[in-house]
């Protein structure tokens, strides 16, 4: 069972216990409110950090300082969870039972995340932004190269319009470049002491030890008071969206996007997991062996679940020519569940799958930390077991229920620049 305290009003110290693997991993995440114009900025931060502080000045001795932790990671990058937008500083080590001279190297770890955060160096070097800066632009302009990640960003991207939901989590071209260093730095000293702060520590470590590390890293900084972002799902729109893009592609990208009218937090949120799934989320979902199995109408074919958000998303890879058909056999897949036309055997292997999925963070504590960090930020706060027990406990008209509540909104495509009309007129 995770162990948390409040470090401050803005900062809370998680502790997960894992015995069985041979490391610890540690995340101290920053959450903002989507906005854009600090979407950015928000976007370059972490990688300009991670290239040093006061207390180890350059990429190079972070390094190596890294590898006399026997071997020891580090990463940072950004990531989009409903409303919020977070800067994330990740690492892993083995576990201090494990260090050969008695070593704590889960605090050294802990505090060299902490120091790069929080005590950088008293400006940005030139070098380390214009390359971060150009490295962040490059991974924007690349979103496109990869039309199944295109198709689904562009299909989110139309359901959120007027919603702050759709700020891009890598930040935007235009702004980027405009951005400076002198700007940047002076948005980071306002950010470091006004934002909500969530530190996990997943693995066999003394707790007490951990909270005093942190308590005197941060005992010199005084924090201001930081706002939660606001907690919204998508809103239906007037109307259907139908969005077509033709691009020099040989497959079609199709990307629906539904409204689920469920928050969160609310009781059927966990019955919507349980619904998707028997939808398009496995291979025993229903678009897998309908649409893709029995009538080999998509190369792919499976829904993703934000709960965060209240949407769901299925993608397919077709041939042009068989848009209709498939559009068609996806929304009658969904008309069917609406319809209670569910086995048994369905829900059974769905809630197995599920389960299995749930067990499998036993194995990851980055996927471990991920789950309690979204429950936090959804202000769930569910207990992996209380989330296995609920799944068990669902039946058939749970199910029903709340895939009836789910809508269309958006139908985007990517089509081939000759699509099959043209070849044959």
């Amino acid at each position: 069972m995770i162990k948390s305290i409040s470090v401050n009003e803005n900062i809370t110290l998680n502790h997960i216990p894992m015995t069985k693997l041979k490391t610890t991993t540690i995340g101290i995440y920053l959450s903002r409110e989507l906005n854009r114009c600090e979407a950015s900025k928000n976007a370059i931060l972490p990688h300009i950090l991670k290239n040093g502080c006061k207390r180890i000045e350059s990429r190079t001795e972070i390094e190596h300082f890294l590898e006399n932790l026997y071997g020891a990671k580090m990463s940072a990058g950004i990531a989009k969870k409903g409303n919020f937008h977070i800067l994330c500083f990740e690492g892993e080590t083995i576990s201090d039972s494990f260090a050969p001279n008695g070593e704590r190297l889960a605090e050294e770890l802990l505090k060299l995340l902490l120091s790069i955060i929080f005590d950088t160096k008293d400006e940005f070097s030139d070098d380390v932004f214009l390359t971060e800066r150009q490295n962040s632009i490059t991974k924007i302009k690349s979103v496109i190269n990869d039309k199944r990640i295109y198709a689904n960003y562009r299909c989110q991207e139309e359901m959120s319009k007027g919603d702050i939901f759709n700020v891009s989590r890598l930040g935007y071209v235009e702004d980027m470049e405009k951005l400076t260093k002198e700007e940047l730095y002076s948005y980071y000293k306002k950010i470091i002491t006004s934002s909500l702060i969530d530190i996990y520590i997943c693995g066999d470590v003394d707790f007490s030890e951990m909270e005093k590390a942190v308590k005197s890293s941060l005992s010199n900084i005084k924090f201001e008071h930081a706002e939660r972002a606001s907690e919204t799902i998508l809103q239906d729109k007037k109307e259907v969206n139908f969005v077509t893009e033709k691009m020099n592609v040989t497959q079609g990208k199709l990307s629906m996007g539904f409204l689920t009218h469920i928050k969160p937090a609310d009781e059927d949120s966990i019955a919507l997991v349980l619904a998707n799934t028997i939808f398009g989320g496995g291979a025993q979902s229903k678009l897998f062996n309908n649409v893709r199995e029995k009538l080999s109408l998509a190369y792919y074919a499976g829904s993703v679940l934000n709960r965060a958000k209240g949407f769901l998303t299925v993608n397919a890879g077709i041939e042009t020519e068989n848009f209709e058909k498939t559009k068609s056999e996806i929304l009658l897949q969904l008309d069917e569940m609406k319809k209670g036309n569910i086995s048994e055997e369905e829900i059974l292997s769905s809630k197995n799958f599920i389960i299995n999925s749930l067990n499998a963070y036993d194995d990851d504590q980055f996927e471990m930390i991920s789950y309690y960090q979204g429950e936090r930020l959804m202000q769930s706060d569910m207990e992996i077991d209380d989330y296995k027990q609920k799944i068990l406990k669902l039946n058939k008209d749970d199910i029903v229920r709340v895939i009836s509540k789910v809508t269309l909104d958006t139908v985007y495509f990517i089509t081939g620049v000759i699509d099959a009309y043209e070849k044959n007129n």
